[in-house]
């Protein structure tokens, strides 16, 4: 069992930066792969990013590239998205998800082992 809290939301302008971050319980963090995606009401989801356990690869959805990171600290059990020249189309709950390691790096977009609260990201035009 694994449980995630995200935390770091909030409201920016565009242009500025925030970085969340998620906090997982459990001995055996680095086994999962860990996921941030997003949700807009009335709208699909979206996976942000991913990252391995080993922190071997990464994935960022190409709305992201360049602007946002992915880092995990796997001796804090601790992973963070860190979100740089942010715009009002970022607007959403963020989420923290994990799901058990395959060896493709799938990602499903729709279904997670485990995923958290959420935490509200607001971008001011």
């Amino acid at each position: 069992q694994v449980q995630l809290v995200e935390s770091g939301g909030g409201l920016v302008q565009a242009g500025g930066s925030l970085r969340l971050s998620c906090a997982a319980s459990g001995r055996t963090f680095n086994t999962y792969i860990m996921v941030w995606f997003r949700q807009v009401p009335g709208k699909g989801r979206e996976t942000v990013a991913a990252i391995r356990g080993s922190r071997s690869t990464t994935y960022y959805a190409d709305s992201v590239k360049g602007r946002f990171t992915i880092p995990r600290d796997n001796a804090k059990n601790m992973m963070y998205l860190q979100m740089n020249s942010l715009k009002p189309e970022d607007t959403a709950v963020y989420y923290c998800a994990a799901d058990r390691e395959n060896p493709y790096f799938r990602i499903s977009r729709n279904e997670h082992d485990y995923w958290g609260q959420g935490t509200q990201v607001t971008v001011s035009s």
